[in-house]
């Protein structure tokens, strides 16, 4: 990873030959979701070639500093890039090892969130599921509906809003379900003390005087506490 983060590095400084190497030696990782959409009545090169430019996205946007697998975020950026291009032919057919992938990560979230009262981390899911990180986020992205850019999904008034209105926020999505696994994994690392005091205070709106009184401490070890937890997140 330490390789992968210092070509990222260069290739983000304008280094191209870094920027080539990382696509040869992800070559693998596209063709793998590539594979997810045979059959579509496109040559797999093209497909590929689509791909490919979801990873070079990845490059761009992928932040070092993160504590997340350069592979587990390209995953859904090459995968959204080649539902985009398919996206005018209708629903995209997904195999049922995805959808049956699917149906578990939803059954074990609403299982995970009754017994913790929180959303699983990426990582959770993928060692009780035991299937990989990176086809746990296809099938994921699989799980969306694709449909017509052009396709009417709000009218009023004379107004409509079409499907390609909504791409931007859809990408935004993409995005914050990438910030809410980060959390989910920070969080996890914190104790049951601190990780109460951070949903109570930030999830769920609650005063210092509310956690003190849940927690069994004053409102000044409290805050004090919180000043640490939020000092240990952010030098994470």
């Amino acid at each position: 990873m330490d390789r992968t983060c210092e070509l990222i590095r260069q290739a983000k400084e304008g280094n191209m030959e870094a920027r080539t190497r990382l696509v040869e030696e992800n070559v693998g990782l596209i063709w793998s979701v590539v594979r997810r959409f045979q059959g579509r009545g496109y040559e797999n090169d093209d497909l590929f070639q689509i791909g490919s430019i979801g990873l070079l996205k990845c490059i761009d946007h992928f932040d070092l500093e993160r504590d997340v697998k350069f592979s587990t975020y390209a995953v859904p950026l090459i995968m959204g890039e080649i539902k985009r291009f398919l996206r005018d032919d209708g629903m995209v057919k997904v195999s049922r090892s995805l959808k049956e992938i699917n149906y578990k990560i939803k059954k074990e979230t609403e299982q995970y969130q009754k017994e913790f009262h929180r959303e699983p981390t990426l990582q959770e899911i993928s060692v009780t599921l035991q299937v990989d990180q990176e086809d746990i986020l296809m099938a994921m992205e699989s799980g969306q509906e694709v449909a017509s850019l052009h396709q009417v999904i709000y009218q009023s008034d004379g107004d409509e809003i079409h499907l390609e209105d909504k791409i931007e926020q859809q990408e935004d999505e993409i995005e914050n379900a990438m910030n809410r696994m980060y959390i989910n994994q920070l969080l996890s690392r914190l104790s049951d003390q601190e990780r109460t005091l951070i949903e109570m205070r930030y999830f769920q709106n609650k005063t210092q005087s509310a956690v003190a009184e849940v927690l069994g401490i004053s409102q000044v070890q409290v805050s004090r506490l919180e000043k640490k937890i939020l000092l240990k997140l952010r030098n994470e």
